[in-house]
């Protein structure tokens, strides 16, 4: 498939219907992995005592946030393989098996037994199957971060952007906050840490059940069947004329000579994104049990609203990229993170009030997300039609995964948690400069989903 073919057809016309649907999927399929993953953060104290026990809280603590790197370093082989795949054969297929194995995944965590009870196979267990979901949540990113962006108006791009990653990424906290209210009130004090945590992974099967059906009747992209047309009509005409060319798989056409570049440059982005993210987002419901000592049901009130802002915030960021190019859009976010982020997390311990911790957590929030926001309409115009999925999947999979585990970091830095709050201000600080290189680094890139090539991105 050439890059002129690409170039040369404008993609089909699809009704607003099948677009909110595609958006609407891409969404609600992104929020439901993170869903599940921060069902795991909202529980690590309670799973480091029971799966990780340590004289050391810290260590404990490292130890649960180890296994969420886990799952993220098994994120680029999940892209790798349901990236190819939607690449080839469509994005629906991969998203539906990709959420429904992490919802069945997480609901499997609420099955395992603790150390008290299986002694050192309860830890094997419990990272067998996290390196399980991980490669489930890869598929779902490959999939997600395509087809709602593929679907809609060049206009809306960068709104649906900010909407898909980083709104769903805050619905799915919101969810899982909510989630976590309910089963705090439902098993108070110590019926929490005997059942609630399990019930807590169980509702990964109402994630399960409800994106198989909303993903079921779900239409491809616009910009796929065009593809997907263009090639059985250039196969069909080689049929009559010559013999058909041998056309490299997605994955080996992303590691050859023309888009190795731009696959390591976006990484300088999305290692800056996915930091940020994790250690602000990620990071807030330990550091508001630790470090902030709020309550359960503060704590639970004062992340739903962080969650909310986040979804305002990055569709924000996102759609603001559409007047001032992506790249604008990373260089100023860059600049205002690097000075706000480590000066939020200094002034987190000093606050006097639950609602003044709460504006804080709030600005954390918003601010750790604003940074990724317009990252997945960025990689989506780095990569042609034929390989986008794989493209965005890995570069967003291995940019996360190294992000992922900065918490880990954090909490071995950190000698107990009145160190946590310099600790995260001096990593924070140090993300957000690679962040704000790859954004001089990067090119502009608005405007070139349907004519991506290595050519006008090098």
């Amino acid at each position: 498939m050439s890059v002129a073919a690409q170039n040369g057809a404008a993609a089909p016309a699809v009704d607003q219907r099948q677009v909110m649907g595609a958006v609407v999927a891409s969404c609600l399929g992104w929020a439901l992995d993170l869903f599940d993953l921060f069902v795991l953060l909202y529980v690590a104290p309670v799973v480091g005592r029971l799966f990780f026990p340590s004289e050391h809280a810290m260590l404990s603590l490292a130890a649960v946030y180890a296994s969420f790197a886990v799952t993220l370093l098994m994120r680029p082989l999940g892209s790798a393989l349901f990236g190819s795949y939607a690449d080839r054969r469509g994005r629906k297929g991969a998203m539906i098996v990709a959420v429904v194995g992490v919802g069945l995944s997480t609901a499997a965590f609420g099955l395992l037994p603790t150390v008290a009870q299986a002694g050192l196979l309860a830890p094997i267990l419990f990272l067998l199957l996290r390196l399980i979901q991980g490669v489930f949540v890869g598929g779902v990113v490959a999939s997600t971060h395509t087809i709602g962006t593929e679907s809609v108006a060049p206009k809306y791009r960068g709104a649906v952007s900010g909407l898909i990653g980083g709104g769903g990424a805050g619905l799915g906290a919101l969810l899982a906050s909510v989630t976590f209210l309910a089963m705090s009130a439902l098993f108070p004090g110590d019926a929490f840490d005997a059942w609630g945590w399990r019930c807590m992974f169980f509702t990964g099967i109402i994630s399960s059940m409800l994106g198989l059906f909303v993903f079921n009747s779900l239409e491809e992209s616009p910009l796929w069947k065009k593809l997907a047309a263009e090639k059985a009509a250039k196969a069909t005409a080689q049929v009559k004329s010559a013999p058909i060319e041998v056309v490299r798989s997605p994955l080996k056409t992303l590691f050859s000579r023309d888009y190795r570049k731009i696959l390591f440059v976006n990484l300088l982005l999305t290692i800056g994104g996915g930091s940020g993210y994790y250690l602000t987002s990620g990071y807030l419901p330990t550091f508001l049990k630790v470090v902030s000592h709020a309550p359960n049901g503060a704590a639970a009130a004062i992340l739903m609203t962080c969650s909310i802002a986040v979804v305002i915030a990055s569709i924000a960021t996102g759609h603001l990229s559409t007047f001032i190019g992506r790249k604008g859009a990373f260089v100023w976010i860059g600049m205002i993170r690097l000075v706000a982020l480590p000066a939020l997390f200094l002034l987190l311990p000093t606050a006097d009030s639950i609602m003044m911790v709460g504006v804080y957590a709030v600005l954390l929030s918003a601010l750790g997300s604003a940074g990724y926001a317009p990252i997945l309409i960025f990689l989506n115009e780095r990569f042609p039609t034929s390989i986008r999925a794989t493209g965005t999947g890995l570069s967003w999979n291995i940019g996360f995964a190294i992000g992922g585990m900065m918490p880990t970091a954090v909490s071995l830095a950190a000698k107990d948690a009145s160190q946590l709050p310099m600790t995260l201000a001096v990593f924070i600080g140090a993300i957000s400069v690679i962040f704000l290189v790859g954004a001089f680094v990067v090119p502009e890139t608005l405007g070139k989903l349907e004519g991506s090539s290595a050519r006008n991105h090098a």
